[in-house]
């Protein structure tokens, strides 16, 4: 038993030191994409933490973004994360449905002010812009 209490303690150390590495070199990272790729996940998930507290956003969209909160913060995935460059990809791809979801539910505002990272990426996450009509109507985003 103690074995493996020895070797459970040493992956664990072993996934924490690999975990902190990748924060290290991910800030060391010069802007473009793939800089604004390594701060995605941590950027929704502090998203998910605002919007699954914020008034303003329904029960259903709600019920969205916590399933992907859950499903980032699971061991179990689709995709095992120790392969390179796709380990993340059902992560990823979970996120930006859920996101996408809550996007057509929730404000764009209420989700650019929930988003913590580069506004960019959460406008070209979420595409265009639903059209309006009406008296209060503005006329198309540029």
């Amino acid at each position: 038993m103690r074995d493996w209490l020895i070797g459970l303690g040493v992956a664990v150390a072993c996934l924490l030191a690999s975990w902190a590495l990748l924060v290290l070199l991910a800030r060391r990272l010069p802007p473009g994409i793939l800089r604004d790729l390594a701060a995605f996940i941590p950027d929704c998930l502090t998203t998910v933490r605002r919007l699954r507290r914020d008034p303003r956003v329904p029960r259903r969209a709600k019920v969205a973004i916590v399933f992907a909160g859950l499903w980032l913060a699971s061991p179990i995935d689709l995709i095992p994360e120790f392969l390179p460059v796709i380990g993340p990809l059902d992560d990823i791809v979970v996120v930006a449905l859920a996101l996408r979801y809550a996007g057509r539910q929730v404000p764009r505002q209420v989700l650019l002010d929930a988003w913590p990272g580069e506004p960019r990426l959460l406008l070209r996450l979420l595409g265009p812009a639903p059209a309006t009509t009406g008296p209060d109507a503005e006329g198309p985003e540029r």
